[in-house]
């Protein structure tokens, strides 16, 4: 599956995201589909991890598959603090958070629709 990095659409590289996050035990991820919503991306995730180290780990283990896999290098921005990884894979921002550092800013109900429910709701 390696490629071009320019030769991945948003939606494989999405793919590839959600089962890095799964394979890594990822919890309550949210996957909000921003096209015709924002410039800055076509797909933003948002998940949590247990443990600050779990945060890291699942962000690094992120970054590095998506490198290997699609030649792809996303910037990784949080990693030393372990509260909140922002990782830009250009087409799709990935936010891993640490459980009650995601209640605090609750990202999902900026980006989802009015009424709409997340596990956490």
């Amino acid at each position: 599956m390696k490629g071009h990095p320019q030769s991945v659409s948003s939606d494989q590289l999405l793919e590839r995201i959600l089962a890095s996050l799964d394979d890594d035990k990822a919890e309550d991820v949210v996957a909000i589909d921003l096209r015709g919503k924002s410039a800055i991306a076509d797909h933003m995730v948002i998940c949590s991890g247990r443990s600050s180290r779990q945060v890291a780990s699942i962000s690094e283990k992120l970054v590095t598959r998506l490198k290997e896999d699609f030649g792809r290098t996303a910037r990784l921005e949080g990693k030393d603090a372990g509260d909140w990884v922002l990782i830009d894979a250009g087409d799709v921002i990935v936010h891993v958070f640490r459980p009650e550092v995601r209640e605090f800013y609750q990202l999902e109900k900026m980006w989802l629709p009015a009424g709409t429910q997340t596990a956490n709701a």
